[in-house]
């Protein structure tokens, strides 16, 4: 920990300060300082004894976390240093940026929150903290009202709380943290986050070294049930699949190609989660900051990834530094209207400005999704054009060529069987799983694919895979190295052959039965003969 890096003065204060207080807090906390083997200390399991159960399961519901272990756990609890090696001996450039971290809430437990800003202090460097602001989206809990200011008044590093006056959402929130602010660089952190030793560093040195760059730490796993301190991976980047929703990938090939090897190198990743990440200040303004007629929370980082890589920017994950955050299985908080239509909205928003035709992929998968409204874009579409900002063609083509996205297609829709009127159907499976045919709906959804510009035929993340004559179909993660994932159509025959073993794809002779099947090819045979039908998007403008 950094704590000894204060003047005594400060310290002396930063240890006495009221934690235990009564009216501080909403219950009773242990001791401010850690002890070596006290709950949690280097990140260890909270284990909760059988008899107080009842009272873990209750708290759990508060905040969808284990309430009770947080409480049991210090405030500057300590943890392990999960640096590589490699990343410890770094020199970074002297003249870094000072930044503001900005820290939403909204009726987050104290434990949590407070946990999250000693992390901070104690693990930056003094002379590159600014400030911290918390932004309190209209919490409902009195702790986190006067006695909460009173709190980090006390604190040996400037912690403002800023109030918004309704309920405003993650968006809006920050966007007044952000304007409150003053540092050179904002950094966006969750209220239920540990900061670890050496993460701010390596976040400041790349924006220093080009202030176009926008950079996230490894974001490791405090347990939701134990606050146990999982060390995140740095083999895997952030991605995103046809119902546009963030997932994390294994890296690929050519980015540790780039990097020669070196993982202590910052990752180009496609996407970012969009909790955790540090951008220059003017550069944020520059960029269009947030979409501000986005609702609430969802679709806000993917849309701020697309933009930062066809608007000239770079987006990293900075594997040298690293902040826990706590995974909820479940959200606590409601939305008006629901978190889904909210997520529509938003993401209804991103593709019709940033994604071009490209955005047929989320509409024909999710088609309900068309009935939502999203609002006047006419001035984000302006911003991409003052911006000079390139195609999304482009982006799936230099920035993401592993996209599960084809940069590519030549069919995107049904593939009808001609003679029965059945379509391939996932029929909700996952991979690993046989695909299979149900009677045509012309409604998407399960019964979208994309015949590719690399002969795949895929739904989202997983290909069509034939591994031995006679089949089966087999639904397998796309790995883009053809072999059994290798189709030709064509087009006068409409034959669908699968090139290593070189049979056609054919309806069975059982009606009955839900899976196709694999036999020698004739493209006299009615059932082997398949259409590959591109759908229409309707009500898209």
């Amino acid at each position: 920990m950094c704590i000894t890096k204060f003047p005594t003065f400060l310290l002396v204060l930063y240890f006495l300060l009221p934690v235990n207080s009564c009216d501080v807090v909403p219950t009773a906390l242990p001791k401010f300082g850690f002890t070596a083997n006290g709950p949690g200390e280097m990140g260890k399991p909270v284990i909760i004894p059988k008899e107080k159960e009842k009272e873990k399961q209750e708290k759990f519901k508060i905040n969808q976390f284990n309430l009770l272990a947080s409480e049991m756990i210090a405030l500057n609890r300590s943890l392990p240093d999960v640096r590589m090696d490699g990343c410890k001996s770094k020199d970074y450039l002297k003249d870094l940026p000072k930044t503001s971290v900005v820290i939403v809430f909204h009726n987050e437990a104290w434990s949590t929150l407070l946990r999250t800003v000693h992390s901070i202090i104690n693990r930056s460097p003094r002379h590159l903290l600014e400030e911290i602001i918390l932004v309190d989206d209209a919490s409902e809990r009195d702790f986190l009202g006067k006695p909460l200011e009173n709190y980090v008044r006390k604190l040996p590093v400037l912690v403002r709380v800023v109030r918004m006056e309704k309920r405003s959402g993650l968006i809006r929130a920050r966007l007044k943290g952000a304007a409150t602010s003053t540092g050179q660089v904002i950094t966006f952190l969750d209220a239920h986050c540990e900061c670890t030793q050496g993460w701010l560093e390596p976040l400041l040195h790349e924006i220093a070294k080009d202030k176009t760059t926008v950079v996230c730490p490894i974001i490791d796993v405090i347990s939701d049930e134990t606050f146990e301190f999982m060390v995140g991976s740095d083999m895997t980047y952030g991605g995103f699949n046809w119902k546009l929703n963030f997932r994390w990938y294994p890296v690929p090939q050519r980015e540790m190609d780039r990097r020669k090897g070196d993982r202590t190198l910052p990752l180009r990743s496609p996407t970012m989660a969009g909790g955790l990440f540090a951008i220059d200040r003017d550069y944020f303004t520059r960029l269009g900051t947030y979409d501000a007629g986005m609702d609430i929370w969802g679709g806000e980082n993917l849309e701020m990834s697309f933009r930062i890589w066809q608007c000239g920017g770079t987006l990293l994950i900075v594997t040298c530094s690293h902040v826990g955050h706590v995974f909820r299985k479940a959200t606590p908080y409601t939305f008006p209207g629901g978190t889904g239509q909210i997520i529509n909205k938003n993401n209804r928003r991103l593709a019709e400005v940033w994604m071009d035709s490209f955005k047929n992929f989320f509409y024909i998968i999710t088609p309900g999704v068309l009935k939502q409204e999203y609002g006047d874009i006419s001035e984000r579409q302006k911003l991409r054009e003052r911006l000079q900002c390139k195609s999304f063609k482009w982006y799936l083509e230099n920035i993401y060529p592993d996209s599960q996205i084809p940069g590519s297609y030549l069919s995107l829709g049904e593939v009808r069987n001609q003679e029965s009127g059945v379509c391939l159907d996932t029929m909700g499976r996952k991979e690993n799983d046989k695909v299979g045919i149900f009677s045509c709906h012309g409604m998407g959804g399960n019964q979208v694919w994309a015949f590719t510009g690399n002969k795949e035929i895929r739904c989202d993340d997983i290909c069509l895979d034939v591994t031995k004559h006679g089949g089966p179909v087999m639904m397998i993660k796309c790995h883009h190295m053809k072999g059994n994932q290798l189709w030709e159509y064509d087009s006068d025959t409409h034959l669908l052959k699968h090139t290593n073993t070189q049979q056609c794809m054919d309806r069975p002779k059982d009606s009955s039965s839900q899976l196709p099947t694999l036999n020698d090819c004739d493209s006299n045979k009615a059932s082997q003969k398949w259409l590959l039908k591109s759908m229409d998007v309707p009500g898209t403008r």
